[in-house]
């Protein structure tokens, strides 16, 4: 791959180059955006690198973040409020496999020496339009290849999470990763269990949306060993629909993991999710196999009554499974028409019932539910009239 000779860089970043140049200080463009750019892709979220260090850097810009100063990162802000990272050159010194200690004052060549693929290590001046690419990552990115800086074991220890981030890039971009970087990742898979659940979770989110077939990432997940660590329910193998389904899903990772895992609420849990998403994959899981037939009006009105919220996320799943299925349909009528599907949504309430002569308490409830199942049956029963004559019937009755 030959070098443009110039890449798109953004006003704003080229004022905090040329300042931190202008103060002596080294300033070159790094990560995933020079990447993305060498391969065609939008990505103008440009970070730099520079021989400033981190109190230097807030000394010379007005108004800073410090996003991560301990390990050399400043975000500069600019006149929109939008951050512009501006990082130490550093080299690593020591690591647990989740957290590194740094060293500043280090050559670019060192910088780019600690990150972790050949294709994230290319280096571009702003200013100058020269390139620095000392570990042929050009070269990786017309091979297709992903393939760790220096020795694959020592990179994956250093951050775990690399692994992870190497089976992303690998299902972003469709590129093999190289052999012996993946025997690495193989090798170094139980190391995954030191990261945190947020990390983790971060991660397998961001490889859903970005794949280009969340198939890929889940195979290679499975392959290397890091779905039996993190991800235990969603097997070894997929179902066979599945398996040829959660490519036609939209890009929604809480729906993809919940369509995937035999127990996603368990799942969820373990990446420590918020609790709606949660409860939406507990009811992904309970409800998938448990479809209304669309010819039975009211069993669908029932069907949208006992699942609730969690419909939108079924009829997405089915959309996906059964692409020809009329039930989209139907529930569309259903809501078009207004139809009662909810205690709430009934004519009568708690108070009308106590005066019509049900016992205050748990009698209530159960009336009212009782009066839902006749309105799903038929919308057109939901009159405080009828309702009121239904509960004197039920209570003669008894």
């Amino acid at each position: 791959m030959s070098f443009p000779t110039r890449l798109p860089i953004p006003a704003e970043v080229l004022k905090i180059a040329r300042r931190l140049e202008e103060a002596g200080h080294e300033t070159w463009c790094v990560g995933g955006a020079i990447r993305d750019n060498l391969l065609g892709l939008a990505n103008h979220d440009f970070d730099l690198t520079t021989a400033a260090r981190p109190e230097e850097v807030q000394r010379l810009f007005r108004r800073t973040v410090p996003v991560g100063v301990e390990h050399g990162t400043v975000a500069v802000l600019d006149a929109e409020n939008r951050a512009h990272e501006v990082t130490t050159f550093r080299k690593d010194v020591q690591t647990d496999g989740r957290h590194a200690q740094v060293e500043f004052g280090v050559s670019l060549t060192d910088d780019l020496a600690r990150r972790d693929f050949t294709i994230n290590a290319i280096a571009y001046h702003p200013l100058r339009h020269e390139w620095r690419d000392p570990f042929h990552g050009a070269a990786d990115l017309d091979k297709k290849l992903i393939r760790a800086v220096g020795d694959p074991n020592w990179r994956f220890q250093e951050d775990y999470l690399r692994i992870l981030r190497a089976l992303r890039f690998s299902s972003r971009f469709e590129f093999r990763i190289h052999g012996p970087t993946r025997e690495a990742a193989q090798a170094n898979a139980q190391g995954l269990a030191q990261l945190s659940a947020e990390r983790v979770r971060d991660e397998w989110f961001k490889g859903i949306l970005t794949a280009r077939r969340v198939s890929r990432l889940v195979t290679l997940w499975r392959e290397v060993g890091a779905a039996r660590i993190w991800l235990p329910e969603i097997g070894t193998q997929a179902e066979p629909r599945a398996a040829k389904a959660v490519d036609a899903l939209p890009r929604d990772p809480v729906l993809v993991t919940a369509f995937l895992a035999t127990d996603a609420a368990s799942l969820l849990t373990r990446l420590k999710c918020a609790n709606r998403d949660i409860e939406r994959g507990r009811a992904v899981r309970e409800w998938r196999d448990r479809y209304p037939d669309p010819k039975r009006v009211a069993d669908v009105r029932r069907w949208l009554s006992q699942t609730g919220s969690a419909a939108d996320d079924l009829l997405t799943l089915l959309a996906a499974l059964s692409p020809r299925t009329a039930l989209p349909k139907v529930v569309g009528a259903i809501r078009a028409a207004r139809d009662p599907l909810t205690l709430k949504d009934l004519a009568v309430h708690g108070e009308d019932l106590i005066t019509a002569g049900v016992r205050p308490g748990p009698d209530v409830g159960e009336m009212l539910q009782r009066l839902l199942g006749d309105v799903l049956e038929d919308p057109r029963r939901n009159s405080r009239v009828h309702l009121l004559a239904r509960v004197r019937e039920w209570l003669k009755a008894a």
